[in-house]
């Protein structure tokens, strides 16, 4: 833990400083609360890079997700922006339910094509699902959140979506997975667990030639129900090896492009705290 530490003190964003200070039980969660107001918009939204490839000021979907996960990690605390992040998302869900992978970008530096790219006018199961689910994560304990009509809303076009499709792309496929175990539904993670080999591992198209979602993306959370679509010996030795992955300056890595040196660097403190999270929870390390 204290060459994770080190690692996080020299070289992550404030935001991730204060979310390891949270997780290792030494945080202030008014810091961690102030410290991801800094990327909050007046709409209620969030942007300028709180997704590390899209630096974009403008509140966008994807850095929803980012905001939830230090929502969840406030628990059992609860914040007013949460519920007003829900207003933002209803104000941009298209008529279907679901959100558009992104909005558009008038100011694309540093952002990675795949934002830049993206209609704005077509809903995407993959940024809906896996919005929504940590926003589940945050229902548990937000009362306000459980019941805003957004999230109902975009819960049922993702598990509606999920059962009309018999292809999903490997990102898809792992968000269903985060969401269909937040509201339990035991029907739809066993479809979603049909597409995923016995070892774990599916590539990621349009990823580096190794990317792979691997059994702990599907199935970060001990305890879960999506834990069961994974032999234990399986989820034991991806501890292992999410374990050994850290590198001699006591950060993580990741096995994905990104898109500035910024961002780079951003991610590697993310992760340390998503690697640091998934061991204490399974191991107590």
């Amino acid at each position: 833990m204290k060459k994770a530490s080190d690692f996080m003190a020299t070289h992550a964003r404030t935001l991730d400083r204060r979310r390891f200070e949270v997780l290792t039980g030494r945080g202030d969660p008014d810091a961690l609360l102030a410290a991801l107001n800094a990327y909050r918009n007046p709409d209620g939204g969030y942007g300028h890079g709180l997704e590390p490839d899209l630096r974009s000021r403008t509140s966008q979907p994807g850095p929803a997700l980012h905001a939830f996960e230090v929502f969840a990690e406030l628990g059992p605390a609860t914040a007013p922006q949460a519920v007003a992040l829900c207003d933002w998302l209803d104000s941009v869900t298209l008529p279907d339910g679901g959100l558009p992978f992104a909005l558009p970008i008038p100011d694309p530096a540093g952002c990675a094509p795949f934002w830049t790219g993206a209609d704005p006018a077509a809903s995407s199961l993959q940024i809906t699902a896996v919005v929504a689910a940590m926003a589940q994560r945050v229902a548990v304990h937000d009362k306000a959140v459980a019941a805003h009509p957004w999230l109902g809303r975009a819960t049922r076009y993702c598990l509606d979506g999920v059962r009309a499709r018999d292809d999903l792309h490997a990102l898809e496929l792992a968000f269903a997975v985060w969401l269909a175990d937040a509201v339990e539904d035991s029907e739809v993670l066993a479809l979603l667990g049909a597409h995923i080999p016995e070892n774990g591992l599916v590539h990621v198209e349009g990823g580096l030639a190794d990317e792979m979602m691997r059994p702990l993306d599907f199935a970060p959370y001990p305890g879960r129900p999506a834990r069961a679509l994974f032999a234990p010996e399986a989820v034991a030795a991806e501890l292992r090896r999410l374990e050994e992955q850290q590198q001699d300056d006591g950060g993580w890595t990741v096995d994905f492009a990104s898109y500035s040196p910024a961002a780079e660097l951003e991610w590697r403190g993310y992760t340390t705290v998503k690697a640091v999270s998934i061991l204490t929870a399974d191991t107590g390390r």
